[in-house]
């Protein structure tokens, strides 16, 4: 099921849980304003989740409502996991979903940091934008 960026947050959803400490979390990176950690389900090699502790939505919550220190912090984290992961020379990629067409399924912002094999184009095209 998709997400609704424009909904409140849910304080039940998975990744809120997961900062509580009632759902286990192999963890490569955290301060205090983010948490890093293997998913569960990878796509890749290499899938490590960094979510926000704060509440929010999506990129689009996050970008408006959190403040200068989150938004930095988020985003230094975010590289130095992938540092840390030695995902630098041989290439990483970053995604974020946002609401229903990018099929966000969890309402708590959340980068997917892909890596371990070549991951081809970005977007697999179709003739649907023609």
């Amino acid at each position: 099921m998709s997400v609704d960026a424009t909904s409140p947050y849910d304080d039940g959803n998975i990744f809120a849980r997961l900062l509580r400490g009632e759902i286990p979390s192999k963890r490569v990176y955290e301060d205090d304003h983010t948490v890093v950690f293997h998913d569960i389900a990878p796509w890749a090699p290499i899938h490590l989740l960094a979510i926000p502790r704060g509440r929010y939505v999506s990129w689009d919550d996050f970008s408006a409502r959190a403040s200068d220190a989150e938004i930095v912090s988020f985003t230094r984290a975010v590289g130095q996991a992938a540092r840390e992961a030695g995902l630098v020379e041989p290439g990483y990629r970053l995604i974020a979903n946002t609401g229903t067409n990018s099929h966000q399924e969890v309402p708590h912002l959340h980068v997917h940091i892909i890596a371990g094999r070549p991951l081809g184009p970005m977007l697999v095209e179709n003739d649907s934008r023609r």
